[in-house]
């Protein structure tokens, strides 16, 4: 039987099991036939994969060589291939490989092309990501010896804060898409204000004004404006500024790869692009949140901008209670509250799904989950405001476990140019190699401190979390 064949009599033998269940002699009997099956399965798509893999590894000396463009793959059109290959490599995609994503990523390399104007010159540019990761991985493996032409050399030496990375610069609509897709996958990223450097630039220094109190005379850290009468003077008054200062890091992500993947260019290229775009996704948006500012961003847990507003008398540990979400929205910067979304550890929601306020002899509640009948698919709400739940925020009791932020009031500062990079010197013993990309970032909150009100003594912030519980 062939495949298709064995898993259309598998559906069938599983849809008829139901109807045994009366007649314990006949249920055994249909469970063995759906055990052989299932190994028939498995034995004819080992067949069908190492097929793939022995016509891959005879067609891979032509990689790049006239093919007639109506021939040729997009990072789009092998999608289901791609998913299918991740399957049997090693510990690449373990069931978490999404077609949705996979297919996301070639519409954006798509996207990127199209955007650029750029016509495709096959002796400049490679058809898709996989095949400019296989050109590095030839580099390397012939040490330098077969070098593809349209590999670009990142920045190395004097004009690089690390002379040691190396590696190649990804073609530009393969970097974009990973950055996008990073962008569209993350929460944070999403929200946070953005400034891309010039690709010769490691830095800069913004103006930020200095202001720290709303009181008249401090407004804009030192514009006044006074009711006058005819002929009456004012003493003047100017803005005070201070400078914010972005120095690049250097966030490198590394992905593992057997020889079988090396194999096929399209399918590489799909799975190395989801792979690569959630982990920079992921410790870039970390960093935003609890970075030290150390050789990596400033985080808004770290930051002096941060209010804790203190817990209740008598509250027990690790526990939110109602007032401790009243008091965080009376401390959240009013100009902030129309932006604000509420972070949170997934542990928060079993007591927020509890809260309620109590209204005479009844209650209402304070937080309104996702979903549910109210309102179709909407999402879950804390006054009003988002609620986000992150692999981010820290555990239930420790500040920053639910953190109200406006992420406008906070930058990230990157610089384009993705590089890339291959070596067999790591896990070289399990037939695996591993590449690499750099990407440069930096990232911190535009407010240095919490601000005095214009009426009222409690400091207010765009960032704010629960003290110690």
């Amino acid at each position: 039987m062939t495949l298709k064949e064995l898993r259309a009599a598998y559906k069938a033998a599983t849809d008829e099991l139901p109807n045994l269940v009366r007649d314990a002699a006949a249920f055994a009997a249909k469970e063995q036939e759906i055990a052989k099956l299932e190994a028939d399965i498995a034995t004819a798509e080992r067949e069908v994969r190492a097929n793939d893999i022995r016509n891959r590894s005879l067609a891979l000396a032509g990689i790049g060589g006239g093919e007639p463009d109506a021939q040729r793959q997009t990072d789009a059109d092998v999608i289901e291939r791609a998913v299918a290959f991740g399957e049997m490599a090693a510990g690449v995609s373990q069931n978490r490989a999404s077609p949705a994503i996979m297919k996301r990523f070639g519409q954006l390399v798509t996207n990127a092309r199209r955007q650029s104007g750029e016509q495709f010159d096959p002796a400049k540019h490679f058809r898709n990501f996989g095949e400019q990761l296989q050109a590095v991985a030839n580099y390397s493996l012939s040490r330098g010896a077969n070098t593809d032409p349209r590999l670009v050399r990142a920045p190395s030496g004097a004009s690089a804060v690390d002379p040691t990375g190396g590696g190649f610069l990804l073609q530009t609509e393969y970097a974009d898409a990973i950055w996008m897709l990073a962008h569209e996958l993350g929460d944070v990223l999403r929200e946070v204000n953005s400034i891309e450097l010039s690709t010769k630039s490691n830095g800069i220094k913004i103006p930020g004004v200095d202001e720290t109190s709303r009181a008249t005379g401090s407004r804009w850290g030192g514009v006044q404006s006074y009711w006058v009468g005819e002929g009456t003077t004012v003493t003047p008054a100017k803005p005070k500024f201070r400078q914010i200062e972005f120095d690049l890091k250097k966030l490198m992500s590394l992905m593992y790869t057997t020889e079988e993947m090396l194999l096929d260019a399209p399918a590489l290229g799909a799975i190395a692009g989801q792979a690569f775009s959630e982990e920079v996704m992921f410790m870039t948006e970390d960093s935003f949140i609890n970075g030290s500012g150390a050789g990596l961003p400033l985080g808004i847990l770290n930051s002096s901008a941060l209010v804790q507003v203190a817990k209740q008398s008598g509250q027990a540990a690790a526990t939110i209670v109602k007032e401790n979400i009243d008091n965080m929205w009376s401390r959240m910067w009013i100009r902030s509250r129309k932006n604000a979304v509420w972070l949170i550890n997934q542990d928060c929601e079993p007591q927020l799904d509890q809260m309620g306020q109590v209204v005479g002899t009844a209650g209402l509640p304070v937080y309104l989950p996702a979903g549910g009948s109210l309102a179709g698919e909407r999402p879950a709400t804390l006054k009003g405001r988002p609620v986000i739940a992150t692999e981010y925020n820290p555990a239930l009791g420790t500040p920053g476990d639910i953190l109200l932020a406006d992420l406008s009031q906070y930058t990230k500062v990157d610089k384009g140019g993705i590089s890339t990079s291959q070596s067999m010197h790591v896990a070289f013993l399990t037939d695996e190699s591993v590449f690499r990309i750099t990407y440069r970032v930096d990232g911190r909150p535009m407010w240095s401190q919490p601000i005095t009100p214009f009426k009222g003594t409690l400091t207010k912030s765009p960032f704010v979390a629960i003290a110690q519980r």
